[in-house]
């Protein structure tokens, strides 16, 4: 009876051992496929779901983006080409100044919009994988990434694409507003009018 419990114990640590060493082996991964990923912290499951993709599109050089965060970018276009963190404005009102579509959204060039949208979703997982802190820093990131969700939902509603729940115009109108961290009521005003503008 004593050998059956001592081997129930080692089997129980080696299991134990194994759960522990899968979750590390996982993020060694993703930090040697996604150079913009420094820290150990899980990502949510709709932002680890996107990495790899983001992997493929985005590459990190010297510098930072913001603490802890490599420099990145994404077609040729850098995210300190486009930093909020440059402007006096609020994230939102940098954005609308920022990521325009012509009167007619249909002509925009979705292709940027992609490359820019890129740069933000990979500081956003950086950010994620330091800290699992919903900070202020995380907060503006994001944003700036839904206004330009917002924008591509736009440009592609008025293209005639017919988009998913989660991803047409209205839904990305609410995670603009909801994550509107020191937006003016001028600036919320903006982006509500652009829910008009799709042709």
């Amino acid at each position: 009876m004593l050998f059956s419990f001592s081997a129930l114990a080692v089997a129980l640590s080696a299991l134990s051992l194994g759960a522990l060493a899968a979750p590390h082996e996982e993020i060694a991964k993703r930090q040697t496929t996604a150079c913009f990923l420094k820290g150990t912290t899980a990502l949510p499951a709709e932002v680890a779901d996107g990495v790899a993709a983001l992997a493929k599109a985005v590459t990190c050089s010297a510098g930072n983006s913001v603490t802890g965060v490599p420099a990145v970018s994404s077609g040729g276009i850098a995210f300190s080409s486009i930093d909020f963190q440059k402007s006096t404005k609020s994230p939102l009102g940098f954005a609308l100044e920022t990521f325009k579509t012509p009167t007619n959204p249909s002509t925009a060039n979705l292709a940027t919009l992609q490359d820019q949208l890129n740069d933000y979703l990979a500081v956003e997982a950086g950010i994620r994988s330091l800290s699992s802190t919903n900070s202020a820093l995380l907060t503006s990131v994001k944003s700036v990434k839904f206004f330009i969700q917002y924008q591509m939902a736009r440009v592609r509603t008025a293209q005639g694409e017919k988009l998913g729940a989660a991803d047409t115009v209205e839904h990305q109108l609410g995670k603009v507003t909801k994550n509107a961290i020191k937006a003016t009521a001028a600036e919320i005003a903006q982006v509500n009018a652009l829910a008009k503008q799709l042709k």
